[in-house]
């Protein structure tokens, strides 16, 4: 039998809440650690679970770019194509890259909530191909880049193309040193 979503997220939570807090690849300083009670998350939502076809013929798709770094560097990417869905019935458009050193789809976003209930800087989901050719878009695994927690990371910044909106209520929240969560 196949764990559901809820499980498989729960899981995918707690395996997180145990990096940050126990873990030598933490992003968290000590001074946070020790205050740490497990990361801040919306609560689940089955609408934002997407399965969505890899539009390919559009404008860029194919050809490689250069994200900006929160370090002022560049990385290499290889711009995928675009997805389109809509949330909470309002249409939305986003750039799926290639991360060209690991060969896994990357989706660096910025929404209505960023600066606000999540992070400033944006999130990143990671879309799986399915069987079908679809990807599997799951925005209740969004997660900050360790540039959200401390210094001295180096973070690729989500392009202007990929600046929604509408806001992307699911994954994990902005992160408070003050309380730990």
């Amino acid at each position: 039998m196949t764990p559901s979503t809820g499980s498989r997220l729960q899981d995918f939570r707690q395996r997180r809440d145990r990096l940050f807090a126990n873990g030598d690849a933490s992003p968290l300083t000590e001074r946070d650690r020790e205050r740490f009670s497990g990361l801040n998350y919306y609560p689940e939502r089955p609408d934002l679970v997407l399965a969505l076809p890899l539009e390919t013929n559009g404008e860029g798709a194919g050809e490689p770019v250069h994200l900006a770094m929160s370090d002022g560097a560049e990385k290499p990417y290889l711009r995928a194509g675009h997805v389109t869905f809509d949330v909470d019935g309002r249409p939305a458009t986003l750039t799926v890259f290639t991360d060209l050193g690991r060969g896994h789809f990357f989706l660096p976003f910025k929404d209505a909530t960023s600066g606000v209930e999540t992070y400033a800087g944006g999130r990143y989901v990671e879309p799986r191909l399915r069987p079908d050719g679809t990807l599997s878009l799951d925005f209740n695994y969004a997660y900050n880049p360790y540039c959200a927690y401390a210094e001295g990371w180096s973070c690729p910044i989500p392009p202007t193309e990929n600046d929604l909106t509408v806001p992307i209520a699911a994954g994990e929240k902005a992160f408070d040193p003050e309380t730990g969560a």
